[in-house]
């Protein structure tokens, strides 16, 4: 039971780590109850169960958002949502149920420190490919300037590793452990012969961000579509207008939940058209197209200054629930989107040109927890990221500073500006060292002109991805081997 309970302590020091709470000084700790009890417990089962306990109830309270999703927008009702929420958790705390298995025996040797980190890396970099990735640990360090140099090097996973060693540390010293095991802590002050984080410069080029604020529960008529188009271009307009001094050379719209179709809607491609050209501006919207056999896709068009499609991106990763349902749930749950079938994923990334020797590069929504996959937008060549969202569906709860917090280390990763509109916030500007610029209150009908400055230098995460995850599994997977032929 005290193991048990330890477990449950690591749980709930991880969910203060992140927005609602963000005790983010609580990350280099929180693995530690959890590491002391993997390290106590022998039998093999009770180790994976009561890790597999703490994974459950951490998903559970950082991510307790999903049922809102399911029950309110997913049209399930309280009963069905928290029962397919519950079952969420319990899935997703299988991967730790597998680390503490795996870490009680790395806690053993000399060599804990960098074995365990490397294993908390190699498991958290599988989140992805299985189906849902939402919070990397390294994420709660955003705002921690030493740790965060790591970001353009090895990723939001450097971050991660530093925090599990940290915390590995703290569990061999109140096992009261040989002090030599602790000696890795001496390569921590080798974070100061990093390159500091560039300080804070103004931007030369201006992105007018439109916040339109639509009703994610709205019947939409032809009538009613017609009238939130009108009414959204005129809220550009208008933003364009305040300050006619400082002339916006990109509009950008969100990710929201009307339908629209700029290919497909002659109409509202006019609509569209004729704003980029008052405005003299690019404009980046987010449109439902279809493939050429007629399934949806979620899509971010660039429309020139002179009216016209200069490109269109379709969203690659998916939402499962919000855009597609999984396998085996299609008898349980509808997704969110009232588009009809699932969406069609997009097969490539897109980086278009912006005028004046420029390009940048689109993703959409859920797509930033990808860090492999928005680097590839800088790798190609993108100057400046843009993120079109629709947090709406969150509801109050605190899943839209959660995904900002996300977003935010994805610039850091990349040294790029990201210009971020959403529908009902956050919608923010985030410099390329991921300090916030400027962001709207939440649900607010408004606009903001965002600074940036286009960036072209590629920093090694950039050219190189996930080299240091690859690294750490191909660690954490001699130090196992090690460990028990030894």
């Amino acid at each position: 039971m005290l193991n048990l309970a330890l477990a449950l302590a690591s749980a709930a020091l991880l969910i203060l780590s992140f927005p609602r709470f963000h005790v983010a000084w609580l990350a280099p700790l929180a693995l530690a109850p959890l590491l002391i009890a993997a390290a106590r417990e022998r039998p093999l089962l009770r180790r994976f169960l009561i890790g597999w306990a703490c994974g459950a109830v951490y998903w559970f309270g950082v991510c307790y958002w999903i049922q809102f999703v399911l029950s309110v927008y997913g049209g399930l009702g309280d009963a069905a949502g928290w029962a397919l929420f519950t079952l969420f958790a319990v899935i997703k705390g299988l991967h730790m149920g597998v680390f503490a298995l795996l870490a009680g025996w790395l806690m053993r040797r000399w060599w804990a420190i960098p074995a365990v980190a490397a294993l908390w890396v190699a498991i958290e970099a599988t989140h992805g490919y299985l189906g849902f990735a939402w919070l990397a640990l390294g994420n709660a360090g955003i705002d921690m300037a030493l740790p965060l140099r790591l970001a353009p090097i090895t990723g939001v996973y450097g971050l991660s590793f530093v925090f599990a060693g940290s915390a590995t540390a703290l569990a061999l010293a109140a096992l009261r452990r040989p002090r030599l095991q602790l000696a890795w802590l001496a390569a921590v002050p080798l974070l100061f012969l990093l390159p500091r984080l560039p300080a804070p410069e103004p931007g030369s080029e201006t992105a007018l961000l439109a916040q339109p604020r639509v009703s994610e529960t709205e019947q939409w008529t032809p009538e009613s579509l017609e009238q939130s188009e009108r009414k959204q271009v005129m809220l550009t307009l208008r933003g364009a207008l305040r300050d006619a001094g400082r002339r916006p050379s990109i509009a950008v719209w969100p990710e929201v939940p009307e339908p629209l179709y700029y290919q497909e809607d002659p109409q509202f491609r006019i609509y569209a058209d004729n704003l980029a050209r008052t405005l003299r501006a690019y404009l980046l919207i987010g449109v439902v197209a279809h493939t050429t056999s007629g399934e949806p896709l979620n899509s971010a068009a660039l429309i020139s200054p002179e009216g016209g499609l200069v490109s269109r991106y379709d969203k690659v990763n998916l939402v499962p629930f919000g855009e597609f349902v999984p396998w085996p749930f299609g008898y349980l749950a509808k997704k969110i989107s009232t588009e009809v079938g699932d969406f069609a994923p997009g097969r490539r990334v897109v980086v278009s040109p912006v005028g004046g020797g420029h390009r940048i590069g689109a993703f959409i929504c859920y797509e930033s927890v990808f860090p492999n996959f928005v680097r590839k937008f800088a790798d190609g060549g993108a100057e400046a990221l843009f993120n079109i969202s629709n947090d709406g569906w969150f509801g109050k709860t605190a899943a839209r500073r959660q995904h900002l917090e996300i977003v935010r280390m994805r610039a850091a990763e990349n040294r790029r500006w990201i210009l971020r509109s959403t529908n009902d916030g956050i919608t923010a500007a985030i410099d390329s060292t991921g300090r916030l610029r400027g962001a709207l209150p939440l649900f607010t009908e408004a606009t903001m002109n965002a600074p940036f400055n286009y960036v072209r230098e590629r920093t090694f995460y950039t050219r190189w991805g996930d080299w240091f995850a690859v690294l750490c599994a191909s660690i954490a997977a001699l130090c196992l081997v090690a460990e028990r032929v030894m």
